[in-house]
């Protein structure tokens, strides 16, 4: 890249006491032209700098700074990456996002699979699209940790599985990086008769080897939608496949935390749940390190749950709430429910499962539930005092569903005052308290 658009100058900074203004250009740094993000928080560790800018005008001005190890230029720019993010080049049997319709917000549909949003935003890569040079630049920049798609070691049956003839180097590359000092947190969406049984065996015989430069492992079930018309066949995991998937696990659980003094392997809920096998407790979980990927959600729940409500002196509260909720979590938060109205005199909380008619039955996860389910599901009963909806069901930055149904037009349909809540234990608490 030859010049670097800069978008914003933060005020009171280093560069805006430079006159650095938005829409000038930064050019270099120390006499290195910067590729991407890396390079420039790589080369902002210096104390001194010498900074390279092209103004508004066209002429350049050479700037010298004095500055701090950690401190911040100030420099705003229109890309996160400074470069364009790398897209997603698989085309995963089990991907999910090729599972939504194309009538949904285009953003659903976007695939990145760039390494460094790995690093910086916890996004999990297939490495796929990689070279031996960015691999020794995550290993130059230290990039540790980085979370890995690795789904299985079986570099044929790894190609199969992402669609990608150069889906096959994965071990290699693992290896290479924890060779440089990196640490690796792993990925594997399990799908039955593909990488499941002797495959996982495999896979994690592979990894133990690696075990002093991996943090976790979180091991997914596939999620399949309605909308799998023209995609490779896939099935979901029964109650019987769940159990089996578990046996496997927990015998390396055992083996790694004798040998290793960490699991390293974690489960996501919905094998325990779907199987009826009781969730591990909370301190098998360890740091919970796996806890957006589905793992240890449960567990996490009720230990926060249990010790909020211990600690609340309320004596009587006369509200009626109702609470939705998806299927997979519904008999955990039923079970607050029912505790919460024990300890609390005159506290009525109706929770509500919602079948996931959108997507389809097989879909539980409370992430994942539309509006219009909800208020197809919810129409003409009685709620009570005021509704809660789990954030989770939002998009981050708009009180928003999936199905673009916002949280305001949910509550003028139902009639009734909609608050959305946090998903966390003692949120649940509180939340209904508030």
């Amino acid at each position: 890249m030859d010049k670097i658009y800069i978008k914003n100058v933060i005020k009171n900074s280093i560069a805006e006491e430079a006159g650095i203004v938005p829409g000038d250009y930064l050019l270099s740094i120390n006499d290195t032209k910067i590729v991407d993000i890396l390079d420039y928080d790589f080369l902002l560790k210096d104390e001194n700098l010498l900074v390279l800018v092209e103004k508004k005008d066209g002429s350049l001005e050479e700037i010298e700074v004095e500055k701090d190890f950690d401190e911040d230029l100030g420099l705003e720019f229109e890309e996160e990456l400074i470069d364009k993010p790398r897209l997603c080049r698989n085309k995963c049997v089990f991907c999910f996002m090729d599972q939504i319709p194309y009538s949904m917000r285009s953003t659903l549909h976007y695939k990145d699979d760039d390494y460094r949003l790995s690093f910086i935003t916890g996004n999990y890569v297939t490495l796929t699209n990689v070279t031996d040079e960015d691999l020794d630049r995550i290993i130059r920049y230290r990039m540790t940790p980085i979370n890995i798609s690795i789904h299985t070691t079986n570099g044929k049956l790894r190609k199969k599985m992402l669609s990608n003839r150069f889906a096959d180097k994965i071990l290699d590359q693992l290896k290479k990086l924890a060779d440089g000092g990196i640490m690796i947190n792993g990925q594997i969406v399990l799908c039955p008769g593909l990488n499941d049984g002797e495959e996982l065996t495999r896979t994690l015989n592979d990894l133990s080897k690696l075990h002093e430069n991996i943090l976790s492992v979180s091991i997914v079930p596939v999620g399949t939608t309605k909308f799998r018309d023209g995609l490779y066949p896939l099935d979901t995991f029964d109650a019987d496949g769940c159990k089996k998937t578990i046996e496997i696990v927990e015998k390396f659980q055992n083996e790694f935390l004798k040998k290793y003094g960490t699991r390293l392997v974690f489960l996501g809920d919905e094998f325990y749940v779907q199987s009826g096998t009781e969730i591990p407790p909370y301190e098998a979980y360890e740091d919970f390190s796996q806890l957006e990927n589905g793992v240890g959600m449960v567990a996490c729940f009720w230990h926060d749950f249990m010790e909020e409500l211990e600690n609340i002196d309320i004596k009587e509260n006369n509200k009626i709430i109702t609470s939705v909720t998806g299927y997979l979590i519904y008999p955990y938060i039923e079970r607050a429910a029912k505790l919460m109205e024990e300890k609390i005199k005159g506290l009525k909380i109706n929770v509500i499962p919602i079948k996931n008619n959108f997507f389809g039955e097989k879909i539980t996860v409370t992430g994942l539930i539309t509006g219009g389910d909800i208020l197809e599901q919810l129409k003409g009963k009685d709620l009570g005092d005021e509704l809660l909806v789990p954030k989770v069901m939002l998009k981050s930055d708009e009180d928003i569903f999936l199905d673009d149904i916002t949280l305001e037009e949910l509550a003028k349909k139902l009639n009734i005052k909609v608050r959305k809540t946090g998903c966390e234990g003692k949120d649940f608490v509180r939340d209904i308290l508030k």
